[in-house]
């Protein structure tokens, strides 16, 4: 009995032995192969899918379009596992650039931000450089005096926006022999926005001699401030009624529906007495194209998230990235309204 007893365990002992040195085949065998596909990848594509920081100091919440564009950022971030540290600058460069030198303090991969304004980074972004961090602009451009201080920018061609603008208007009166008074809605003074739509627009209405800018407001792209600036307009006695205005052109909706407002208060039909044409597509500017309040939306696509995720993934993985990404985009006119998109805000 013990002799069968020992042959029984020396059996055992054979298998387990066995088992145990296939078993360290098999992880051999699978650690070869994550090793080779790390080879094979080459260092920073392998990196590529290791954590990444991204430092994202938005400009604020003063519109439906910047609370979409912090929407798709979050969730972007959320789905593509990229830990955010979001910033909410309120409208304010320095707030910005706090922002920005506390993502340097925890040395994160990669900085994005929108810029309040076009000047004034050229020191904190060359603190960023010193430190080996890619800078990625979002939605708006900056200029510097030293170059490569960014890496990228992702966003929109604001010129392009006002030249779309400028395009649908000459249209919109391609028979109409007078002249034609519009007023200018303008976004924050110094921001890249408003100085390309501006120039854009201009550009385009200048082959024209019908057409004259009869008035400037600057509505830093409020709500609020669309409609005060409106309400001031008219009711300053220089442009008491209708008689005085053709053409409404916002920089932004939410100017735009402010400015809706003011004139339905004083008795003026947008997009019939008055025609109205915004920039940026949200909801509220296309719920009023259908209402007939506006006639043209120039789309300023807010959506970029999945792409600044794609940009810094990249950057993170030390891998070379486009120095320009233009978000795709369009016009809506009334011609448009059984196929305008669904928003969220």
């Amino acid at each position: 009995m013990q002799i069968l007893g020992g042959m029984r365990v020396k059996k055992f002992l054979t298998a387990s032995l066995s088992l145990f040195a296939l078993l360290t085949f098999v992880l051999c065998i699978t650690a070869w192969c994550f090793t080779y596909r790390g080879d094979e990848e080459a260092g920073p594509e392998n990196a590529y899918e290791s954590r990444v920081v991204l430092g994202f100091a938005q400009l604020g919440a003063e519109s439906e379009w910047r609370s979409s564009s912090s929407l798709s950022v979050r969730e972007a971030a959320r789905k593509r596992g990229i830990e955010l540290m979001f910033v909410n600058a309120r409208q304010k460069q320095e707030n910005q650039i706090k922002a920005i030198r506390s993502f340097i303090a925890h040395r994160v991969d990669v900085i994005a931000f929108s810029p309040v304004v076009e000047t004034g980074w050229d020191n904190v972004l060359q603190e960023a450089k010193a430190e080996g961090i890619p800078v990625v602009l979002v939605d708006r451009s900056i200029r510097t005096e030293q170059e490569g201080l960014y890496v990228a920018f992702l966003g929109s061609d604001f010129v392009e926006e006002g030249r779309r603008a400028g395009r649908w208007l000459l249209d919109r009166y391609a028979d109409f022999t007078g002249r034609v008074r519009i007023v200018e809605l303008r976004g924050t003074e110094g921001a890249s926005p408003t100085r390309g739509r501006d120039e854009g627009f201009r550009e385009v209405i200048a082959r024209d001699g019908r057409f004259e800018i009869v008035r400037l407001l600057r509505g830093d792209f409020m709500r609020s401030r669309g409609r005060e600036e409106m309400e001031r307009l008219l009711s300053d006695g220089r442009f008491p009624s209708v008689d005085g205005v053709d053409v409404l052109f916002a920089h932004n909706d939410d100017m735009a529906m402010g400015a809706v407002e003011a004139m339905e208060e004083h008795g003026i039909r947008p997009g019939r007495d008055v025609v109205v044409i915004s920039v940026d597509a949200q909801k509220s500017a296309l719920d009023a194209l259908r209402r007939g309040k506006v006639n043209c939306v120039v789309e300023c696509n807010p959506y970029i998230g999945d792409q600044l995720m794609d940009l810094a993934r990249r950057l993170a993985a030390g891998l070379d990235v486009p120095a320009l990404t233009y978000s795709d985009e369009t016009v809506y006119t009334a011609d448009d309204l059984e196929n305008l998109p669904s928003r969220p805000w």
